[in-house]
């Protein structure tokens, strides 16, 4: 049985971030699942983006979902629950669940997928040396 690792990490809704109904508009909860990921690799250190980079490795978006089930409104703070999904492929899989802080109402959830490139921008089929030794780390 895998460890479950999560990351939990808040944002406060911006201005910019508001649609005409005055509700965070769709689009910025794809940021607020970057920002999940962004607070995960901080907090489980080998797998974040720096790290990726110093390893001329990347990490694109293959695949996203998001549902959508209460607003989040201007200065609302969100509370973005980030799990890393184990999948045996060279990819990152993760779930996040974005909760509005003040009454804990569930407001979206949703998946993404990465895929690794090399330097030269070649999709990789092997895990990154140091994603495994990542794996090894946290997930025994």
């Amino acid at each position: 049985m895998r460890k479950t690792l999560e990351d939990i990490c808040t944002v406060t809704v911006r201005f910019s971030e508001i649609d005409s109904m005055r509700r965070a508009w769709h689009g910025s909860y794809v940021t607020y699942f970057e920002d999940g990921r962004e607070s995960f690799g901080r907090h489980y250190p080998g797998i974040g983006y720096a790290d990726m980079q110093r390893h001329g490795i990347y990490a694109p978006i293959y695949d996203l979902h998001v549902r959508y089930y209460a607003p989040l409104a201007l200065d609302d703070r969100a509370e973005i629950h980030t799990t890393y999904v184990w999948h045996p492929g060279a990819r990152l899989d993760y779930a996040y669940k974005v909760y509005r802080q003040s009454d804990h109402t569930l407001c979206a959830e949703g998946s993404t997928v990465q895929l690794f490139i090399d330097p030269e921008g070649g999709l990789m089929v092997d895990r990154p040396e140091y994603y495994t030794r990542w794996q090894e780390k946290y997930l025994k």
